[in-house]
């Protein structure tokens, strides 16, 4: 557990882990956070994350505020591996932002463990990124002012040194995340959290997922992000909306109508394999059950390709309601 606290004008990373040179990156992460007025919040984080459990089992990671400061966990392992309830109960905080994160190059360590917690002028921030930059060497050059002290060898850490120096060069959050943004190649969903607001962004291209919904009452502002719908309805939140593609949505503590900015023109380009593969079947994509959806597949085959046969297996797991289509048809 960190209880993080540094000075406003540091620019020096607020824990000192590991340092090494960038060899990895990520894609289909789960990101997840909750903002709820004077409603301890850790426990429907670590409950969002269980549910995202399949975008990603290296490591998981919540950073909590409260008063003012940041409260971060996170290690290697699952999310039931690195929180029990002890942890939660000594990360009190009324808004949270989580992650779980999955790999596909280099190596795996708990530097590399996220959220990316960093302080700027208006207070510290947390950032959880799902997504890969395709100009993550031209980023780093860009960030690399002599001071930063990079501590993780993801793409993710340099997102978050983008949104620092354009917070401390002048912009409010709202404007630095979108500076920030714009600096940033390729498929990047975020997640940001400050002392009194959440922020979703999408990249332009809308490559992978970020929703969200509401708890209890929606007029009293309590808001909650998810890299799926099955995180929402985990905690028993209605879904509202998408994070549209290109778009950049804040919700303000208390606040019942969240702010939404188009921050840069869309070209809807979403990864085939969420729809397939990487996202859970109860999940919904525009609307459809992603269950309907693979079995709809199946049946399509079959009339397509289809084989004298007695049995259907799908193969893995997430081929399966497509083999029940493909079986049905």
């Amino acid at each position: 557990m960190q209880n993080l606290e540094t000075h406003p004008k540091s620019r020096r990373p607020v824990h000192q882990l590991e340092i090494e040179r960038p060899d990895r990156m990520e894609e289909a992460c789960g990101v997840f956070a909750v903002q709820a007025l004077e409603q301890p919040v850790a426990n429907l984080v670590y409950f969002g994350l269980y549910a995202l459990q399949h975008r990603g089992q290296e490591s998981a990671g919540i950073a909590v505020f409260n008063d003012g400061k940041v409260r971060l966990h996170k290690d290697m392992g699952l999310v039931s591996q690195v929180f029990d309830q002890d942890v939660l109960e000594r990360m009190p905080g009324a808004l949270a932002v989580g992650h779980n994160r999955y790999s596909t190059t280099g190596s795996s360590k708990v530097c590399n463990a996220q959220p990316v917690v960093l302080m700027t002028r208006l207070g510290p921030f947390a950032l959880a990124h799902n997504g890969n930059l395709v100009n993550a060497a031209e980023l780093r050059a860009q960030v690399d002012d002599g001071e930063v002290e990079f501590t993780s060898t993801t793409d993710s850490e340099l997102i978050a040194y983008a949104v620092q120096q354009a917070v401390d060069g002048g912009l409010d959050w709202t404007e630095g995340i979108k500076a920030a943004a714009s600096q940033c190649q390729g498929a990047f969903s975020l997640v940001i959290g400050t002392s009194d607001a959440l922020y979703g962004l999408r990249d332009g291209y809308g490559i992978r997922p970020l929703v969200y919904g509401y708890l209890g009452d929606q007029d009293r502002g309590h808001w909650v992000l998810s890299s799926e719908t099955c995180g929402l309805d985990i905690i028993g939140s209605p879904f509202v909306a998408d994070v549209e593609p290109g778009e950049l949505v804040v919700f303000r503590c208390g606040d019942p109508t969240p702010e939404r900015h188009r921050w840069i023109e869309p070209t809807t380009r979403i990864c085939v394999f969420e729809m397939i593969y990487f996202a859970r079947p109860d999940s919904r994509f525009f609307g459809e059950s992603l269950y309907s959806y693979r079995q709809r597949i199946g049946q399509i085959l079959a009339r397509e390709s289809a084989v004298e046969a007695d049995l259907v297996i799908g193969v893995p797991d997430s081929g399966i309601p497509a083999a029940i289509g493909y079986s049905q048809s």
